[in-house]
C-alpha cells in the first residue's frame, strides 16, 4: 500500500473514532424501528382479545347474573328448606321408635318384676289367651263341628258305631246320617267368617299348661311370647281386613287360619346354647338362625331385632296375592309411653313383616283333615308363608329383660368356623 492510500485509511479511522459515540444510539434506533411494526400488530391483537374476553364476555356474564340474581330474602327460604329436611329426619326417627311402642300384656314384668310371685306370670298367660280369644272373636272365628256335637246330632243313627280316627265310622251311618253331618258342617260354616282353633297359635297351649321353672325363665318366656302376641295380632288383623263385610266362610276370601309357629329346630351353634320353650319365638342373630336363610340378609344388630315366623292359611285361589299384600301392609296401634302406660288416643302405624318364602298347595276336600270343613264353591289352596318380623330397638329396648339382652350376645367364633357343620 502506498503512502497516500494509507493516509486515507487513517483519516477514515480517525473520522470513525471521532463519531464512535453515536454508534450505540444509531443501533438502538435501528432495532427499535425494526421492533415497532410487530409491536404495533401484537398490541392491536391484544387489545381485541382483551375487549372480547374481559369486556364483551364479562359484561354478558354480569348481565346474566343480574337476571338470575338470588332474591334478597333467599336466605330465609333456604332456612325453611333446611328446617323441613331436619323435620323429615326427626319424623323418620320418631316413626322408627313408635314402630315397637305397642301395648304390653303386662306392665309389671318388664324389664324386671318387683314381685316375683308365680301368680304374676300366670296372669300374663291368662291375658295372652284371653287376648287371642278376643281377637278371634272380633273376626268371627270359629271351628268345625266337634266330636261331641256330631255324636249328639247323630246319636240315634250311629247305633253305637265305633270310631275310626277322628271321625265316626261311616259304616254305622245311614244316608240320613251323612245328610245331618253335612247340614251341621254347613251350619257352622255359615255362622263364622273364618275357621280357627286357638290351640294352633303358638303360645296358647303353652300358657294354658304353664309350668313355673324359676323367675329368670318365666321372664324370658313372657318376653318372647309378648313378641309372638304382637305377630299374632297382625295376622288376625290381616284376616279381618281380608274378610271385611263377610258373614260366613262361604263368602270369605280367607277361609281358615291353620296356625302360626316360630320353631327353628336345632343345628345352629347359637340356638343350641339356650333351651327355649317349644314354639317360642327366638331372635335371628345370624343368617343361619332363622327358619330360612333370608334374602334380605337382615339379622339382629344395634338398631333392629329380627324374628322369623311361619303362618299357614287356606284362602281362595283368587285371594292369594291379596293376602300376601295385606299381610305386609301397614297396621295401626296405640302408642305406649316409655313408662309402660298407654298414651291414648294417639295412634301410630307399624309395617314390620316381610315374606321370605311362600308355598302354595292344592286342597283335597275329600281328605279326612278337611272332612268337616266347608269352604264354599271357590277353589281354595293352602298358603304357607315364612316371614320375618322387624322390631325397632328404639321403641322397646328399655323394656327388654337383661337376661334376654345377654342371650343376644354372640360368642367369639374361631377363625374359619363353619356354623352349619359346627366345625
Amino acid at each position: 500500500m502506498d503512502i497516500p492510500q494509507f493516509k486515507d485509511v487513517i483519516e477514515k479511522l480517525s473520522v470513525f473514532k471521532r463519531h464512535s459515540s453515536l454508534f450505540v444510539p444509531v443501533v438502538v434506533g435501528l432495532v427499535g424501528a425494526l421492533l415497532f411494526v410487530p409491536a404495533q400488530l401484537m398490541s392491536s391483537r391484544l387489545k381485541a382479545q382483551i375487549s372480547e374476553e374481559s369486556i364483551t364476555n364479562r359484561s354478558r356474564q354480569v348481565a346474566s347474573l343480574r337476571q338470575n340474581a338470588v332474591a334478597r330474602t333467599q336466605w330465609s327460604v333456604e332456612r325453611e328448606r333446611q328446617k323441613a329436611y331436619e323435620s323429615d329426619a326427626n319424623q323418620i326417627s320418631l316413626l322408627a321408635k313408635e314402630l315397637t311402642q305397642r301395648q304390653l300384656l303386662s306392665d309389671k314384668i318388664f324389664p324386671e318384676p318387683k314381685d316375683t310371685s308365680i301368680l304374676l306370670f300366670k296372669e300374663f298367660g291368662q291375658r295372652f289367651r284371653s287376648g287371642v280369644d278376643e281377637h278371634l272373636k272380633g273376626v268371627n272365628a270359629g271351628e268345625c263341628p266337634t266330636k261331641a256335637e256330631l255324636e249328639r246330632s247323630l246319636g240315634g243313627l250311629t247305633g253305637g258305631g265305633r270310631r275310626r280316627g277322628s271321625r265316626l265310622s261311616r259304616s254305622a251311618w245311614s244316608g240320613a246320617g251323612i245328610e245331618i253331618e253335612d247340614a251341621l258342617c254347613r251350619s257352622k260354616a255359615e255362622s263364622v267368617s273364618v275357621y280357627c282353633n286357638p290351640a294352633d297359635l303358638s303360645g296358647y297351649e303353652f300358657w294354658g299348661e304353664f309350668q313355673y321353672a324359676g323367675t329368670p325363665e318365666a321372664i324370658k318366656a313372657c318376653w318372647y311370647y309378648q313378641l309372638a302376641y304382637w305377630i299374632i295380632e297382625d295376622i288376625i288383623d290381616t284376616i279381618d281386613a281380608m274378610n271385611s263385610g263377610s258373614d260366613s266362610v262361604f263368602e270369605s276370601p280367607a277361609k281358615r287360619f291353620l296356625g302360626v309357629s316360630f320353631d327353628t329346630g336345632v343345628g345352629s351353634m347359637y340356638r343350641s346354647r339356650e333351651k327355649t320353650a317349644v314354639g317360642q319365638p327366638g331372635y335371628v342373630l345370624t343368617i343361619d338362625d332363622g327358619l330360612v336363610v333370608p334374602w334380605t340378609s337382615r339379622v339382629c344388630n344395634d338398631d333392629i331385632d329380627v324374628v322369623h315366623f311361619n303362618v299357614r292359611v287356606i284362602v281362595s285361589t283368587k285371594a292369594v296375592l291379596q293376602f300376601m299384600q295385606q299381610l305386609c301392609s301397614a297396621k295401626r296401634h296405640i302408642i305406649r309411653e316409655s313408662g309402660g302406660q298407654i298414651q291414648g288416643p294417639r295412634y301410630a302405624k307399624h309395617n314390620q313383616i316381610t315374606i321370605l318364602e311362600s308355598e302354595i298347595t292344592s286342597i283335597d276336600r275329600r281328605d279326612e283333615i278337611h272332612g268337616l270343613y266347608r269352604y264354599g264353591e271357590d277353589a281354595v289352596v293352602e298358603l304357607d308363608l315364612i316371614c320375618e318380623y322387624v322390631f325397632s330397638k328404639k321403641g322397646y329396648d328399655e323394656l327388654k329383660p337383661e337376661s334376654v339382652k345377654k342371650s343376644q350376645i354372640l360368642p367369639t367364633v374361631p377363625l374359619g368356623w363353619d356354623s352349619r357343620s359346627g366345625r
